[in-house]
């Protein structure tokens, strides 16, 4: 680790053969004494070094708001496309002015490396939980994008993962990190509306440009491109270019239940992660889902949900309805109260009345966590060895109730829900969907 004062800028004993080996099914790496500092923290000026797991446009980003912070180093990037990890190597490199971050084909060679403290995860979803494990086996702290997981199953190990090996972790739900949220959530919390009616919750459903009901033939793996690791723990498919969107292109991958479960989840859990805050369940769940429309296309490259309707109930009798955007719902989200109203989205928020938004949060009421920015929250907890504002055990319960949508509407049916056992309730045939098999030799 370098020396710095600068903070974030808005925007061995074992060879590497033996290491690889093992990574992710044995102990973990074992960080010496000496890297850190007291309590396991690092010391202040130390900075901290990360590696970028894909290299996409949602690592794109992240890599921006990372250079952004004076106290950490990009060093190392990785991803099974050639043209994409030494664009955003040498990305990195002309910002440093040096030639010090490397790339690797295998994420497995980054994760090797002792030098390097934390991992941003930013993969189709498929290969999130398995990335995840394995960094955090390995001594990195992880920040994985949303949604944490592909399924329920997943979630679960990743979050007992992080418990067990005490390693920071932070879901890329950002808009915890938003003020505007964090006070809508207050708001409901302390009783600023009343007794709570319903909560709306509106999504995109998909993307513009991407086609129903298409069929794409078969092309031959180009150069450049490792097929086989790209698809990992997902099952073998022919390859197509829309599949996996080289140069960023339509990005049709999202919306195959091979690799994710659609906006329903992507999108979706932005919103869903703040009901559920502004509820208080988002350690939790709900306890009855019910899909009453879904539109899951039968033909073609895509076969995720991409429009529905779904009825979700919690403990204490509070209703969530949560859609693509579109009657009942607009899109954000909004708590109704029998004292008032309240909407909050991306750069905005309203409320009825609007007095609303002029009252304070007072000492000895409820105040949410409270964090500046998403990346500076993760490494501040980095160092402090903090919980952060969205560790993986939330990440894991927003990511949940989204895969409890789809799979009511993969099913056509109501399910009751234990969000403490994690099972459904006397339904068999909805349990066996909570995991999906992962291809040889991939595993948790």
């Amino acid at each position: 680790m370098r020396q710095t004062d600068a903070q974030c800028q808005e925007p061995g004993a074992r060879s590497r053969r033996a290491f690889l080996q093992t990574l992710g099914f044995a102990a973990p790496a074992i960080v010496a004494a000496s890297a850190l500092g007291r309590n396991g923290a690092f010391a202040a000026n130390d900075r901290i070094n990360v590696g970028l797991l894909g290299n996409g446009n949602i690592n794109g980003w992240h890599c921006g708001a990372l250079l952004g912070c004076g106290d950490a180093r990009l060093v190392a990037v990785a991803d099974p496309f050639t043209s994409r990890r030494s664009a955003m190597r040498d990305r990195i490199n002309g910002h440093y002015k040096s030639q010090d971050c490397r790339d690797y084909r295998d994420f497995r060679e980054l994760l090797a490396r002792s030098d390097i403290d934390a991992v941003c995860i930013g993969t189709p979803d498929h290969w999130h939980a398995v990335m995840a494990v394995m960094a955090m086996k390995a001594g990195k702290d992880v920040y994985c994008e949303k949604p944490m997981v592909h399924t329920i199953a997943e979630g679960r190990i990743v979050a007992d993962t992080a418990a067990t090996y005490g390693r920071i972790f932070q879901t890329g739900t950002q808009q915890r990190s938003d003020g505007n949220f964090r006070f809508a959530c207050e708001l409901v919390r302390n009783g600023r509306i009343g007794r709570l009616k319903r909560v709306l919750v509106g999504v995109t459903g998909i993307n513009g440009g991407i086609q129903t009901g298409k069929n794409f033939p078969t092309e031959p793996v180009p150069d450049g491109l490792d097929y086989d690791l790209w698809q990992g723990p997902a099952a073998e498919q022919p390859f197509n270019s829309p599949r996996v969107a080289p140069g960023n292109a339509a990005c049709y991958w999202y919306y195959i239940s091979h690799y994710t479960i659609g906006f329903l989840s992507g999108w979706g859990i932005h919103h869903i992660d703040i009901a559920q805050w502004g509820l208080g369940y988002d350690r939790s769940g709900p306890v009855e889902v019910h899909c009453t429309h879904a539109n899951i296309p039968e033909d073609g490259l895509i076969d995720d949900v991409i429009e529905w309707t779904s009825e979700l109930t919690y403990a204490r009798g509070e209703q969530v309805i949560f859609s693509s955007i579109g009657k009942p719902c607009p899109g954000g989200v909004v708590f109704e109260g029998e004292e008032g109203r309240i909407h909050v989205d991306r750069g905005r928020l309203s409320a009825e009345p609007a007095s609303l938004l002029k009252t304070t949060i007072r000492p000895g009421e409820i105040h949410l966590y409270e964090s500046p920015e998403h990346h500076r929250n993760w490494l501040d907890c980095i160092r402090s060895r903090r919980e952060t504002i969205c560790p993986a055990e939330i990440g894991h319960r927003s990511t949940t109730t989204c895969n409890l949508v789809e799979i009511s509407a993969r099913l056509g049916r109501k399910l009751k829900w234990n969000p403490d056992e994690e099972r459904f309730v006397d339904d068999e045939p909805a349990n066996r969907m909570l995991s999906k098999a992962m291809r040889s030799p991939w595993r948790l």
